[in-house]
């Protein structure tokens, strides 16, 4: 079993990953710290919640260590380049943490919030920039920030940047690199758009893969209910009134949806914070706050919160709809059950999400167990919906009374 000693990390970083009580290296930081200390771009495939931050965080504090009259003490020297503002500030915390002991200046800037106070920051000077890639190019386009510093450039999530949009914003951005600096790019997946990507701005990778993109983790207790359409508000109402349940994520397939679940969830006395693209960031980020610090116990999202979203003690993930992408699921579910603990996934299908199912376990190369309704909600009688096509009248026939 690997050590951090083994991997040449100097005493005072190995001091703090003792204070932290971090045990062992996980795979990615065992096969990718060594080949980024030596200066080796890097292509790491791996999901979220296997440890990357630490992978690419803790060899770049060393190196900005070891030689700090060789940095400009102005400019940023390492840019950490993240989809979404949750990210940002996760991996800014961590820096903070792993960086406690050096005299290095972290900051991270992203969208949604008043640019002054990032502006005030920049002006002082930092070594490791944090950024959304539409915040940083609004600063650098009205010249607030200059990159000619950078040495290290991370792209974290970019199977993320690229789905959300980002490909012409990380494009510039890398071309406003200097000619001479470390990439390292980490993604969960790896499209024909990141091999391009891959191949005009990586010198000669290496490459490391752990955890197959589809691999389901072996904490996650998985189950499927099948439940028809009109029947699904009533059984997640059973499910979150389950004392097990303690902290829940609700996925929705859509922005409506997560809204119209969170309604009914309210009117049956269950809070929750509903988290969808048409929040501001403002709103998004008291919504997680209220959901880490455990003012509620169930937040309602679309996959905006699928990716990316660190929040210890999840005990279960609930699939309200199935997602459309099958890989949508592993990250969903892999909310919970994460850093050994055990964690349950529950997923509701009703007839019409059948063939996502299927493409779902095709994926994932395994049956998902079903388990009856009746575990939540004994009382349970699956009923059609009928809705008329003149009046617009939704009603429901139990099956067994046909």
């Amino acid at each position: 079993m690997a050590h951090f000693s083994d991997l040449q990390l100097n005493a005072d970083i190995l001091a703090t990953l003792a204070r932290l009580e971090y045990k062992e290296p996980t795979p990615i930081q065992e096969q990718s710290i060594p080949h980024i200390l030596a200066g080796k771009d890097f292509l790491g495939i791996a999901q979220t919640g296997t440890g990357k931050t630490a992978a690419f965080s803790l060899p770049i504090l060393q190196k900005l260590q070891e030689e700090p009259g060789k940095w400009n003490n102005v400019l940023p020297k390492a840019l950490i380049l993240v989809p979404t503002r949750e990210l940002a500030i996760q991996t800014l915390a961590n820096l903070k943490q792993y960086g406690k002991h050096t005299a290095l200046k972290f900051l991270a800037i992203f969208g949604g919030v008043n640019e002054n106070p990032q502006l005030r920051e920049l002006k002082k000077g930092v070594d490791i920039l944090i950024a959304t890639p539409g915040r940083l190019m609004d600063f650098y386009f009205r010249k607030q920030i200059s990159l000619k510093g950078v040495r290290f450039c991370v792209l974290d999530e970019v199977d993320r940047m690229l789905d959300m949009g980002f490909e012409p914003n990380v494009r510039k951005i890398m071309g406003a690199l200097p000619k001479s600096y470390q990439t390292l790019l980490f993604s969960a997946t790896l499209p024909k758009e990141i091999e391009k990507l891959v191949g005009e701005f990586l010198k000669d990778p290496v490459t490391v893969k752990v955890t197959p993109p589809a691999q389901t983790a072996g904490t996650i207790q998985q189950s499927l209910f099948f439940i028809p359409k009109g029947q699904k508000q009533e059984m997640l109402e059973h499910v979150l009134k389950d004392s097990a349940c303690d902290r829940a994520i609700v996925f929705s397939r859509t922005k409506f949806g997560a809204d119209r679940i969170g309604r009914h969830l309210r009117k049956a006395c269950i809070d929750n914070c509903v988290l969808h693209g048409d929040k501001s960031q403002k709103e998004r980020q008291k919504a997680l706050d209220h959901f880490r610090e455990g003012d509620v116990r169930v937040l309602v999202a679309t996959d905006v919160a699928a990716r990316g979203l660190d929040v210890s003690r999840i005990t279960h993930v609930i699939n309200f709809d199935l997602p459309e992408e099958p890989e949508s699921y592993v990250h969903r579910i892999g909310r919970t059950g994460r850093s050994g603990c055990a964690g349950e996934a529950y997923s509701f299908c009703d007839v019409s999400e059948k063939p996502l199912l299927r493409a779902i376990e095709k994926k994932i190369q395994e049956r998902i167990p079903v388990v009856s309704a009746r575990k939540f909600w004994p009382d349970f009688e699956p009923k059609e919906t009928h809705q008329n096509s003149k009046t617009g009248k939704v009603t429901q026939r139990s099956k067994a009374g046909k």
